[in-house]
């Protein structure tokens, strides 16, 4: 069966945005630094660069997750630890960082995460955001058996949990950066 609900131009959009008391150069080099995301993440608990020069375009970051049983705990979703490779599509220093998840071939996916920063007077206003356009390979999988009703459920949960996890983002690098 086609999973006609999935193939839609976008899937999931979100964004969450806060003011950090640091200049857009530090908040940057904090956010681009994918290794640190463990420290404020609800998901990534952190990672290293694999493969090109970490940060910059084309260089592959490979992020270790964990994710709770209770997260949309009746979706057949990965639970516990897992792994994941993204590869850096924009890297502009002081203004927007963005990577693409990778599929299982090495491909960048549309599930595009990302920073942008804009100075704002004693500091910088953050505005961390996710897209999905056509569904990634992963969640073409958790919702294959699914019938019509529980992908649209599924799909309006999945919208709330990334909600959150961006707005848990972006307050957890603010409280980091007022710290420092």
């Amino acid at each position: 069966m086609t999973n006609t609900m999935l193939e839609a131009q976008e899937t999931f959009r979100a964004s969450a945005g806060i003011f950090v008391p640091a200049p857009p150069a530090e908040v940057y080099d904090t956010v681009s630094d994918l290794p640190r995301s463990g420290e404020w993440s609800p998901e990534c608990t952190g990672g290293s660069w694999v493969d090109g020069t970490p940060a910059k375009v084309g260089s592959v970051f490979r992020g270790t997750n964990h994710r709770a049983a209770d997260v949309v705990g009746w979706a057949p979703v990965v639970r516990g630890e897992w792994t994941t490779e993204a590869e850096v599509t924009a890297a502009e220093p002081g203004r927007t960082f963005r990577w693409a998840m990778r599929d299982s071939a090495g491909h960048a996916q549309e599930s595009v995460w990302g920073f942008d920063l804009a100075e704002t007077p004693g500091g910088t206003l953050l505005t961390h955001h996710f897209r999905m356009g056509r569904a990634t390979e992963g969640i073409e999988g958790i919702t294959a058996d699914m019938c019509r009703a529980e992908r649209a459920q599924f799909i309006r949960e999945w919208q709330v949990k990334i909600e959150k996890d961006l707005r848990k983002t972006v307050e957890r690098i603010a409280r980091l950066m007022s710290a420092e």
